[in-house]
This record gives C-alpha cells, sequence and structure tokens, in this order.
C-alpha cells in the first residue's frame, strides 16, 4: 500500500508517466458529465474520510473512481458480521480496522492513490493532523457512543478553526439525509445546533433531534423510535440501499464544493417513497403526523431527565 506520511497534496506534475498514463484511462467515462475544472480538482484534492463505516465507507469508493487519488482516513472501529448487510466489506473482513480496510479498496481501484490511515480515528492528538492537508471532510463519525459524539463535535469544532467543509449523513430506515456544513461561512459546529457542553449534558436522543430536523425522519422511523426508545441495548436498523445512498450524494456534493460551487444545505432522499406507489406514498404521508404525536410525550420525558444516556 502505498502511503502518504505527510498528508500534503502533490500536483499533477509529480505523477510518473505509468500513474498519469493510468489515471487518463480511469478518468476517461467521466468526460462530458464531469467538467475539466471539476476534475482536475479532484485530481489534486485531499480528502478526510473520518469514519469509515455505513456513511464514509459508503462514500471512499464513489470518490476514489471519479478521480480523488488522495485520502486521509481515520476510524478506531473494525468490521463486526452485524456490518456486512451494509458496508463495503466480505467476511474475510471481520475483525480488520475500517480506515484499513478502506484504504484496500481505495488501492485496489487506483494503485497510484496516496493513503494514510489513523486507526486511532479522530482524537484531540490526531484532529490536526488529520485536517491540516485537507481540502473537505466527509464527516462518518460513529454517533452511537458517547465517545463518539465527543469525536464528532471536536471534528467540526476544528473544520471551523480551519474553515472547511464537511459532508455528513444519517441512515433512517429508507431514508438518506445529507448535509453540508459550509464551514467556509458556517461558523458555529452543527450551525449552533449543538454546543459542546450539549456533549456531556444532553441525552442521545436529544443530540440526534437537534442533528436531524424532524420533518426529514421518515414514518417508520418514527415508529421505530417510539417501540425502542426505552432499550439501553438498542441499534438503529440500517440497510444498505440507505448508507450506499450516501456514497452517491455526497461524492457529487463533494465534486461541486471541490469545484468551487455551490451546494445545497440539506438533501433527503427517501428510497421507500420513491418506490412506493402513488396511493402507499399519500398513505404513509397522511401516517407521519400521527406517528409524530405519539413519539412526542416519551421524547419530552427523555428530554428532561438530567444526563440520560
Amino acid at each position: 500500500m502505498s502511503a502518504d506520511s505527510t498528508g500534503l497534496p502533490p500536483t499533477t506534475t509529480g505523477e510518473s508517466g505509468p500513474h498519469r498514463e493510468f489515471y487518463e484511462e480511469l478518468i476517461t467515462r467521466n468526460a462530458g458529465v464531469v467538467p475539466a475544472g471539476a476534475q482536475s480538482a479532484l485530481r489534486n484534492a485531499t480528502i478526510l474520510v473520518a469514519g469509515c463505516g455505513s456513511i464514509g465507507g459508503a462514500a471512499v469508493e464513489p470518490l476514489t473512481r471519479l478521480g480523488v487519488q488522495r485520502f486521509l482516513l481515520a476510524d478506531p472501529g473494525t468490521f463486526e458480521l452485524n456490518n456486512l448487510n451494509r458496508q463495503s466489506a466480505v467476511a474475510a473482513d471481520i475483525d480488520q480496522n475500517k480506515a484499513a480496510g478502506a484504504a484496500e479498496r481505495i488501492m485496489s481501484i487506483n494503485p497510484h492513490a496516496r493513503v494514510t490511515v489513523f486507526t486511532e480515528g479522530v482524537t484531540a492528538s490526531t484532529v490536526q493532523r488529520l485536517t491540516a492537508p485537507s481540502q473537505i471532510i466527509i464527516d462518518g463519525v460513529d454517533v452511537t457512543t458517547i465517545d463518539g459524539w465527543r469525536a464528532k463535535h471536536l471534528l467540526h469544532r476544528v473544520a471551523v478553526q480551519r474553515r472547511l467543509p464537511l459532508i455528513t449523513g444519517w441512515d433512517m430506515a429508507g431514508t438518506q439525509y445529507a448535509r453540508c456544513y459550509d464551514y467556509r461561512r458556517i461558523r458555529e459546529p452543527f450551525d449552533g445546533a449543538i454546543l459542546p457542553d450539549d456533549i456531556e449534558s444532553v441525552d442521545t436522543w436529544e443530540l440526534l433531534r437537534r442533528a436531524v430536523p424532524l420533518r426529514r425522519v421518515p414514518v417508520e422511523m418514527l415508529a421505530e423510535i417510539r417501540a425502542n426508545h426505552t432499550r439501553p441495548d438498542y441499534s438503529f436498523p440500517q440497510v444498505a440501499y440507505t448508507a450506499t445512498a450516501f456514497g452517491v450524494l455526497s461524492s457529487y456534493m463533494a465534486l461541486r464544493v471541490l469545484a468551487g460551487e455551490r451546494v445545497r444545505q440539506e438533501i433527503s432522499l427517501d428510497v421507500h417513497q420513491m418506490a412506493r406507489p402513488l396511493g402507499e406514498r399519500w398513505l404513509n404521508r397522511m401516517r407521519w403526523p400521527f406517528e409524530l404525536a405519539a413519539l412526542v410525550p416519551p421524547m419530552l420525558h427523555l428530554m428532561r431527565r438530567p444526563n440520560a444516556r
């Protein structure tokens, strides 16, 4: 595996002849869809993918195939059997570090890519090295634990300081909610919705509510939360097509940002609704306010509990 110990993005003039020839052939079919200026931006960009599981892992391959060659990958976790229903891994990858696995996939597509792996994940000792060489961040940091939330908020705080655009996403049943925090313009982490003190004092359900507008939560997830919010061992269901949708959305969003173009702040893609017949779609929309109303009392109760997790 080729590794870039500095993380500094070299220019295309530093590419060898075989590297140049490989790259030009790799991107041949992009022409006509990806403008030349955008392709050049992809070619020379360094992208930080923080969290290489469902979200970050889904972004790695389309970005590589589009022509990104320089990655910083960070994840402290390892692949588990229950990850294989949606993450870019196979049975042989179980117990492998997720960032290392993502690096292998990148190098198997483009053996000339330059990849630096941080198996510690995003921490106070790695966050500056992760962000300093980067032009954009893909945030897939896990939020199922308090340590994950701490790492995520730290990443957003440093992105604000460095004025880096950041793209993140949330799997919710059949809905992929992608959000671009363009910290070149936004001056507070999470646009002020989540403060550093909130990570230590607010219930994780409330943190999720602040991160994802309720209007974006699909009816299936409202029902799922209502049925399981009291279970301490509860894990959100996640499926392959929803996780994959983040790779679709984030790779094009990153392309536009790197090319100097604006993107929508929020994109919500509901695969279930798109595939349903018209009548079923309307019934589902009518069901949504009732599920929300049923969920409000238990969520208010959780929000009132101090330091509840």
